[in-house]
C-alpha cells in the first residue's frame, strides 16, 4: 500500500501525469515537489500543479502560477497571486475541463477567512469566491457541470454550476454535503469518472466515495490518521493513489504517499490550455 516512503511534514496535491505514466506529489511545508525517487527543493511554499505537456506543469506557490520544466528545474512566473500578502499561501488546486486552473490561497497559520479560490483562464486570473480559511477539494464532475470544493474548517462540500461554453461559475454555491459534527474534516478530493467523488478525510485514516447522489458508498482506510488527497493513476486509471500529512505525529506511515488497486475507473486529470 506504500507507494513512496519519503515522509511529508503536509503531503498535497497528487497529480498522475498522464503522458509520462508518473505520480507528482507536494510536500507543502517542506517546500518540495516530489515525484517517485527523486524531488525539487523550492525557497517558497509549492502545493499544486495541473498538467500543460510531457515536460511542463502549471505549478502553484506563494506568490504566483508558474510553468515548471522538470528536465530543467526551472520555473517561469506567468500569473501574481496575493503576491503582496505576506499571510497566505496557496493550497488546493485542480485543472478544469475548459483548460483553465483553479487554485485556493489560505493563511499560514490558517487565519480564518484570509484566503480565496481564483481561476487561471486564457491568461487571467479572476477571484471566484473570497473568505475562505481552508481551501480544498477542489475538482469537477466528468460532464463539466459542476466543480466543488469546500473550506474544511465549515465541513461542507459544495457544488458549483459552471457555464458550459467556458467553464465559469454560473449562481451560487450550493451545500452538496454537510458533515456536520464529525470529528475529522474534510480535505482534498477528486471525481472518478462515474461521477463519484472521493474525499481525503482528515483525522480519519481514510478516503470516502460519495455517489453522485452525495450517497456514502465505500471508504478506503489508510495507516496515516491526516489523509490529504487522493488522485487516481496507475494502468487504467484503476489506482488510488493518496497523501499524508506527518505534521504534529509520529506514527511509522504518517506522511508517507500510499496507492491501492479499487474497483472503479478514475477521470483522466484535464490537461491546462496556456
Amino acid at each position: 500500500m506504500i507507494f513512496d516512503d519519503s515522509t511529508c511534514t503536509l503531503g498535497e496535491g497528487p497529480l498522475w501525469h498522464p503522458e509520462r505514466g508518473e505520480l507528482f506529489w507536494f510536500d507543502v511545508l517542506s517546500k518540495r515537489l516530489h515525484t517517485k525517487g527523486t524531488h525539487w527543493q523550492f525557497s517558497r511554499y509549492v502545493s499544486a500543479a495541473g498538467w500543460i505537456d510531457r515536460d511542463r506543469l502549471l505549478m502553484a506557490d506563494s506568490i504566483g502560477l508558474h510553468v515548471f520544466d522538470i528536465a530543467s528545474g526551472t520555473a517561469d512566473q506567468v500569473a501574481e497571486l496575493e503576491i503582496d500578502n505576506p499571510v497566505t499561501r496557496s493550497n488546493d488546486g485542480r485543472a478544469d475541463p475548459w483548460g483553465g486552473f483553479w487554485i485556493g490561497t489560505m493563511g499560514l497559520n490558517a487565519e480564518p477567512r484570509a484566503g480565496a479560490i481564483y481561476r487561471y483562464f486564457r491568461g487571467e486570473l479572476r477571484q471566484l469566491f473570497p473568505d475562505i480559511t481552508i481551501n480544498n477539494a477542489i475538482c469537477f464532475a466528468p460532464d463539466g457541470g459542476h466543480a466543488y470544493f469546500t473550506d474544511t474548517p465549515t465541513k461542507k462540500i459544495m457544488r458549483q454550476r459552471l457555464a458550459s461554453r467556458d467553464g465559469w461559475p454560473e449562481g451560487d454555491p450550493e451545500v452538496w454535503l454537510d458533515f456536520g459534527t464529525t470529528d475529522w474534516g474534510p480535505d482534498g478530493a477528486v471525481v472518478d469518472a462515474a461521477g463519484n467523488f472521493w474525499n481525503a478525510q482528515w483525522n480519519a485514516n481514510r478516503v470516502a466515495c460519495y455517489a453522485p447522489d452525495g450517497t456514502l458508498t465505500q471508504t478506503v482506510a489508510f495507516p496515516a490518521a491526516q489523509t490529504t488527497c487522493p488522485a487516481f493513476g496507475g494502468p487504467g486509471l484503476r489506482t488510488l493513489f493518496c497523501t499524508s500529512a506527518a505534521d504534529g505525529l509520529n506514527g511509522p506511515d504518517d506522511g508517507k504517499t500510499f496507492a491501492t488497486a479499487v474497483d472503479t475507473v478514475g477521470q483522466a486529470e484535464h490537461q491546462v490550455i496556456l
